[in-house]
């Protein structure tokens, strides 16, 4: 019996691995461009310090239960500076439909791949039973792209929420979903599974849509998405976010507002984008504090139900907070 060691080999950022399933992706989404000397990430500013987790908390349950029912989740795949916090706190935002994206968005650090049509079919149960594991009173289900799937994955996205409200009846289910290449029959399948809360992500202005998302995604595409979700049914709260420090003006801002508005959107969210890794989008600048307050102020004033601003904040981020319409209480966080 060979005593050699197996000892994992680690992929670098930009290059190819190969998953369990078989199927090739890029590690963090973005290739590597030969020949190409990236530019450093450069230090952040005081007021983008995230909490790190506290030992003997919360945090080592939900990683556990994340490991032991194979779970992939946004926290982890999109490197979330908020991660300590929330699973400190128990709470996880469930990546469906695996960790590899059929897209390759210049912000995001998800790995990039064609999973060729391969689905968990047993995910269903096991985020039920996560979300009852967890005592889950409020989650959050986003997934990846999956356009190599004939209907985007609406189907098993709706399946997922149907067997999370089964075994638990009283968890509200917010799903940030794909934008199903802008097909309205599998946006329904969606908003009728029984959710809560429908969000698509804008992710940016209308004018830095590309080269920020990839070439499949839009701004339109996303407005009417989000407009057929409310249209279908109307009871249903829609929601979105923006990244900010991207190179967007105030003017483009306040007229992205004035857009999700008109078509009813009811929460929005604003964040600082964080270049993930070197080979994505370098950040044009870091948005003050005060900045972010002002969003907030103005987008309450044109009549959102919630806007949820700050440096740190993300589409996800306190998502079950954002009915007590503070912010998420991220005064009192600062404080």
């Amino acid at each position: 019996m060979s005593d050699v060691k197996h000892i994992p080999i680690t992929v670098k950022s930009g290059h190819k691995v190969v998953k369990p399933q078989g199927h090739t992706a890029i590690v963090d989404g973005i290739k590597a461009r030969p020949g190409v000397e990236p530019s450093p990430i450069g230090r952040k500013p005081s007021w983008l310090r995230a909490r790190l987790p506290v030992a003997g908390s919360k945090y080592e349950q939900v990683k556990r239960n994340v490991q032991q029912h194979r779970l992939a989740t946004v926290c982890q795949e999109s490197k979330c500076p908020n991660i300590g916090e929330c699973w400190s706190s128990g709470v996880a935002t469930i990546m469906l439909m695996g960790d590899v994206c059929t897209r390759a968005c210049r912000f995001c650090s998800v790995d990039t791949g064609n999973p060729r049509g391969w689905l968990d079919p047993e995910e269903p149960a096991n985020a039920a039973e996560s979300v009852r594991l967890m005592d889950l009173k409020y989650v959050v289900l986003t997934s990846v792209d999956r356009d190599d799937l004939p209907d985007g994955g609406a189907g098993h996205y709706a399946a997922c929420v149907r067997e999370i409200k089964k075994v638990n009846p009283q968890t509200a289910v917010e799903a940030l979903t794909p934008d199903f290449q802008g097909r309205t029959d599998c946006v329904e399948t969606v908003v009728e599974s029984g959710l809560e809360v429908f969000a698509q992500n804008v992710e940016t202005v209308k004018r830095l849509t590309h080269p920020v998302r990839d070439p499949r995604a839009g701004y339109q595409q996303t407005l009417d998405v989000l407009a057929h979700a409310k249209r279908h049914r109307p009871g249903v709260l829609t929601k979105t976010s923006l990244m900010v420090g991207l190179g967007e003006t105030t003017g483009e801002l306040l007229e992205t507002m004035d857009d999700l508005r008109s078509i009813g959107v009811d929460i929005v969210t604003f964040g600082q984008y964080l270049r993930p890794t070197v080979n994505h989008l370098p950040v044009d600048r870091y948005v003050t504090p005060e900045e972010f307050a002002e969003l907030r102020r103005v987008g309450l004033e044109k009549g959102f139900l919630e806007v949820v601003s700050g440096p740190l904040v993300r589409s996800s981020y306190r998502a079950d907070r954002v009915f007590e319409k503070n912010n998420c209480g991220l005064e009192e966080h600062v404080a």
